[in-house]
């Protein structure tokens, strides 16, 4: 009789610990788990790449006519027309830990963006980069806020890659692709 108590105590507690847990953090908690290894990024550049090889691949696509230098000495250029027709920019430039590609930040902008522009606002940009997003690594987004949804973000993580699409400011959307376990490595060597 005494097993028995404990046994649906337990179950109760295991039921609302799995329960509170956001749809993100089970997410996460199932994709490291899994022990897949995803890479890929965009225009062949993948995390894990050292920083000769992704100079080489821009340099490569530069020929082509794909990429071009961005607005300052730290960012790569792509021009696109994003799902809704409207153009843009993608800008990127990865963050590289012991040579290696471990995070890549992405910012997006629409061409002819103005703040009296509705067309363009950056709500309707950060729809479009989530669809683009659902083009290239397929569906599976998930949105994430805060409690008065002041902040809202769109995630989605195959194996150890994490993607996070974000309103970065009036005019720009931002996207960081993150080999999310060695984030977590960088962030405890920090702390």
């Amino acid at each position: 009789m005494k097993n028995h108590w404990y046994l649906t105590i337990a179950s109760i507690l295991l039921l609302s610990f799995t329960s509170c847990q956001s749809e993100y953090e089970k997410m996460e908690k199932r994709e490291l788990a899994s022990g897949k290894v995803v890479n890929d990024l965009f225009f062949g550049l993948e995390l894990g790449m050292t920083q000769k090889q992704f100079f080489e691949t821009c340099w490569n696509l530069n020929k082509e006519g794909v990429l071009t230098n961005g607005p300052t000495e730290l960012s790569v250029q792509h021009s696109l027309v994003f799902p809704s027709g409207n153009p843009g920019k993608m800008r990127f430039y990865p963050k590289f830990d012991e040579g290696k590609i471990y995070l890549m930040p992405v910012e997006f902008i629409y061409d002819g963006w103005s703040p009296w522009n509705e067309d363009l606002a950056v709500e309707k940009l950060r729809e479009d980069v989530v669809k683009l997003f659902e083009k290239w690594y397929g569906e599976g987004f998930i949105e994430v806020s805060n409690e008065d949804k002041s902040q809202i973000a769109y995630v989605k993580m195959d194996g150890n890659r994490r993607i996070r699409i974000f309103k970065k400011h009036i005019s720009a959307v931002r996207a960081e692709i993150t080999d999310l376990p060695i984030q977590r490595k960088i962030s405890q060597k920090a702390s």
